[in-house]
């Protein structure tokens, strides 16, 4: 609010350079449309005697404003929409041209309120939001994409869509100019809806054929969108930023022409060019196209190498790490450990069953072969400090048994391997779960009690003796 405030300041600095204020003030109450929310009945419509005069305008504005985010922090949004209405008619009857630079507050402030106002509605909002399209013009095309964003949300797509048309065609002067950037969002969110569009007339054609009969003018109508949709899409994607949704909405449509190859190039320029911020989820795409189309494992496993580095605790992990369990190659299995370590070392995963299960199956595989055993030396190495008490507490073994019994068993059996038969957890698990004659459980006690030395051997080995 603070900047808000300052830029308007600035704003009305110039302005009183260049214009007389008493012809400002006639000029700006000829030119600026009212401002009002018009479900409001003006309960403030006295204001304090100190606002008459310009020195004590600032401080009758800033008291106001405080009073509208106090209002709004507590969610008393007609108390707020009150004192907004009291601030934009001090504005009108004393400092008409003070709406130039108050237009982004009023803006960002009466917005928020009628979207949480209980009596609020769209034509209400359509009311407050077209004069502030006219007091805003070096804001107007952010105004109209929130206003379509406001459309949208209420479920008029259409009207969504005549909104952002008009808003496209819009032309001011430079204003134009220095709005490109907007004007370019404007185009993309029109290509989501005509995707939307697109979709639609896709399933009702598919539902056709299923059905045995086809409609032209369905089929025509869904090409139209595509084009449309293609245009304007294709364009927001090639500038260096996250556009996740337009990525996906672009290769859901070349994927159902078949055009397989734009496709990929479009999720590999989105992935690894150097201009685009990381981002994860670029990969996580690129990674699942590539399966959908059986790519190769190599192909798939570095895509999800890079996913690895960003995100270490993202979902697909349990894939990787699937994948690099199966390799014949020494390495990528013990890049596969690593990776399920690493995942488990999250406190969102803690209790993600698939996780816990692929690392008690791996390290069940070492120990049974009793080979690599250094590999799990070095990963606990730098966790056996703290996730004894992040993982194996008594506490947690009495709720994963209460809560999900398959975690307990599995998370009983790393304990087991990692700290022996004398671990709390373990000896917990096991023991509740050969009370209840779970079979798996009597097995799992006689298979840590059977390899028990090797957590002595995990414990003792040196470090000088550890190789990859």
């Amino acid at each position: 609010m603070d900047g808000f405030l300052e830029e308007e300041e600035e704003e009305a600095a110039a302005t009183a350079k260049t214009t007389p204020p008493s012809s400002t003030a006639q000029a700006g109450s000829a030119l600026l449309p009212p401002l009002h929310l018009p479900f409001l009945p003006p309960n403030l419509s006295e204001k304090p005697s100190f606002c008459e005069s310009k020195f004590n305008f600032k401080k009758c504005k800033e008291l106001c404003l405080s009073f509208i985010q106090d209002a709004m922090l507590q969610k008393q949004w007609k108390r707020a929409a009150e004192f907004l209405t009291f601030y934009v008619e001090s504005l009108e009857k004393d400092f008409s041209r003070e709406p130039v630079g108050a237009s982004e507050i009023i803006w960002r402030i009466g917005s928020e309120i009628l979207r949480h106002h209980p009596d609020s509605n769209v034509k209400e909002f359509n009311t407050f939001i077209e004069p502030i399209k006219t007091l805003s013009v070096k804001r107007y095309l952010k105004v109209c994409l929130e206003h379509a964003f406001y459309l949208l949300h209420n479920g008029l797509i259409d009207e969504a869509y005549q909104n952002l048309s008009l808003a496209e065609s819009w032309r001011f002067g430079e204003q134009t100019v220095i709005q490109d950037k907007e004007l370019k969002l404007i185009q993309a969110y029109m290509g989501l809806l005509d995707y939307y569009k697109w979709s639609e007339q896709k399933n009702i054609l598919l539902e056709q054929c299923q059905e045995g009969f086809e409609d032209l003018s369905v089929e025509r109508e869904m090409h139209s969108c595509f084009r449309k949709a293609a245009v304007n899409l294709k364009e927001i994607i090639k500038i260096p930023g996250v556009w996740d949704q337009f990525v996906k909405c672009y290769v859901d449509m070349l994927e159902f022409y078949g055009d397989h190859n734009e496709a990929r190039q479009v999720l590999n320029e989105y992935a690894y060019n150097a201009k685009f911020p990381a981002n994860p989820n670029a990969h996580v795409y690129l990674y699942q196209f590539l399966k959908r189309h059986g790519e190769s494992k190599k192909s798939l496993i570095s895509v999800l190498k890079i996913l690895h580095d960003i995100v270490p605790s993202h979902e697909l992990m349990i894939d990787f790490n699937t994948m690099l369990q199966k390799s014949k190659k020494r390495k990528r299995r013990r890049l596969g450990l690593e990776v399920i370590f690493t995942v488990l070392d999250y406190a969102g995963c803690k209790e993600n069953v698939k996780a816990w299960s692929c690392l008690a199956r791996q390290v069940k595989q070492i120990v049974i072969s009793e080979k690599h055993l250094a590999w799990i030396k070095q990963e606990w190495n730098s966790r056996k400090d703290w996730w004894p008490a992040f993982h194996f507490s008594h506490y947690l073994a009495k709720k994963n048994w209460q809560e999900n019994e398959s975690l307990s068993y599995e998370k009983a059996l790393v304990a087991g391997i990692l700290l022996g038969r004398d671990c709390k957890y373990f000896k917990y698990v096991s023991h509740k779960g050969c009370k209840a004659q779970v079979k798996r459980f009597r097995k799992l006690k006689k298979f840590v009690n059977k390899h028990n030395p090797v957590h002595l051997r995990i414990s003792d080995l040196s470090d000088s003796s550890v190789q990859p």
